[in-house]
């Protein structure tokens, strides 16, 4: 991985989502989970003696974060597999963390990420960033990350530092139960809209 000035790089991740089939039945490729999550700690790094130290990301931490071009890699190098300012790679906070949609139909290479996420082949996420504010518990040895100015990617990775967490792909069932969902509630429109018609 590279290493930039400032920037913070934490492998960190929580379960990818595949969905199968596309309306039109075409394959999708998107993938989704968290590039790291809120309010819980865990270890970044432990010293040669055995003694841990640890890290957590502050809810509201990312609420000001700069997420205006943030792209989406393997292990934070090389290409560039979704990009938010092309609308590839969707961003979200929430209580459980920072969430992460990829589109990953666009070329070849990024439907073969696609395939190892979904193979189990890579099962972890990273993020990169930049803190503005943090605070330290020396009773705890645990790193509060209050504030982040910026944000510059989000990655599959093959080695975390959450082993809490994991990427899988979602199974072709829960893709067709959800294309079947959005067709009951077509019908139901539809039905409603005939009987306003017939009143």
């Amino acid at each position: 991985m590279p290493v930039v000035k400032e920037r913070e790089y934490r492998e960190l991740a929580q379960p990818l989502a595949v969905r199968a089939k596309q309306e039109n039945d075409e394959p999708s490729y998107i993938v989704e989970g968290y590039a790291t999550t809120f309010d819980k700690p865990y270890v970044l790094f432990e010293d040669y003696d055995g003694t841990k130290y640890y890290e957590q990301i502050d809810r509201h931490a990312l609420d000001n974060a700069d997420m205006s071009d943030v792209i989406m890699q393997y292990d934070h190098n090389g290409r560039v597999f979704a990009r938010n300012s092309n609308g590839t790679l969707q961003l979200g906070l929430d209580d459980t963390g920072f969430k992460v949609t990829a589109d990953l139909s666009r070329t070849e290479l990024a439907k073969g990420l696609y395939e190892d996420i979904a193979a189990g082949m890579i099962t972890k996420m990273s993020w990169a960033f930049v803190v503005t504010k943090d605070a330290y518990d020396q009773k705890t040895r645990t790193r509060t990350v209050l504030e982040v100015k910026k944000v510059y990617d989000v990655s599959a990775v093959s080695i975390p530092a959450n082993d809490d967490t994991t990427i899988a792909a979602r199974n072709y069932v829960n893709g067709r139960r959800e294309l079947e969902q959005r067709e009951q509630l077509a019908k139901r429109v539809a039905k409603l809209k005939v009987d306003t018609l017939g009143l």
